[in-house]
């Protein structure tokens, strides 16, 4: 345990699994800031110093790990945050830091489910070519565009943060709800507005889950978007994995001196 405070830690957050480690880490006195990019406009209140926005690419991020001394690098972004992984891997390895991924482990299509997998949010749009129908877009503000290529449907959005604009789909519902949900409140919205078809992302994890057993009790199909594919890198699901990973993950160069 005492080597442990001679860490310091970047945490690449935005997810629940990252506050929790936050907490975590906060609870053992240990030296970690966590970074948002800075896509939600009221991030929760964190028990460690917190930075918004972006590093600048690979080299802009190597040079934050030189500059701030750090030691160790989690991170714990959405499984879908595919950029800033990649540049966490290679800056990574740029600046000689060890890192983790805390992820959530991805959903599994259960006896019931509807799935259609698909492998893009373009093929996404795609599968919903055809007859209009009431369209749960469970997908966060980022993708919404993309689906005005099929301006038939009624959309029913759910976003953390109520939007500066409104959403560029022509017959749409905004929900502004912060999760975790629940299979109940996740079935009333979607009898409320008559849903026929969920479109997700593979997230995983249980915040985010209930859409999926609401889905399944009411029989509706699910398209389901697959996580980009990711560099190699070391990966646990729990935030006590960090703690563990911290006691074995070999020292940074700027531990060293070097």
């Amino acid at each position: 345990m005492p080597h442990r405070l001679l860490r310091r830690i970047l945490v690449l957050g935005g997810t629940s699994e990252a506050s929790e480690l936050a907490r975590l880490l906060a609870a053992h006195g240990l030296c970690a800031t966590l970074s948002y990019a800075g896509r939600t406009e009221n991030p929760r209140a964190q028990p460690i110093p917190t930075r918004v926005g972006g590093f600048g690419g690979v080299e802009g991020l190597a040079a934050y790990l030189r500059a701030e001394g750090i030691t160790h690098l989690v991170d714990a972004t959405h499984p879908f945050a595919a950029t800033m992984s990649a540049n966490a891997c290679a800056a990574a390895q740029l600046a000689g830091v060890p890192l983790v991924a805390l992820t959530r482990p991805a959903w599994e299509a259960q006896e019931g489910d509807r799935w259609r997998e698909v492998a893009t949010i373009a093929q996404a749009v795609e599968a919903l070519a055809g007859a209009p129908r009431r369209v749960f877009l469970a997908l966060g503000r980022q993708h919404v565009e993309a689906f005005a290529a099929q301006p038939q449907h009624r959309y029913v959005l759910r976003f953390v943060d109520a939007p500066g604009e409104a959403p560029a789909l022509p017959d749409h519902a905004l929900v502004v709800d912060r999760g975790p949900f629940t299979v109940a409140g996740d079935r009333a919205l979607m009898e409320a507005h008559g849903i026929e078809c969920i479109v997700a992302k593979n997230a995983g994890g249980s915040g985010a889950q209930a859409k999926l057993e609401a889905a399944r009790a009411l029989g509706l199909p699910v398209i389901m978007i697959a996580r980009p594919a990711l560099p190699p890198r070391m990966e646990v699901h729990r935030a006590v994995d960090v703690l563990d990973w911290l006691d074995h993950a070999p020292p940074s160069g700027a531990e060293r001196g070097v």
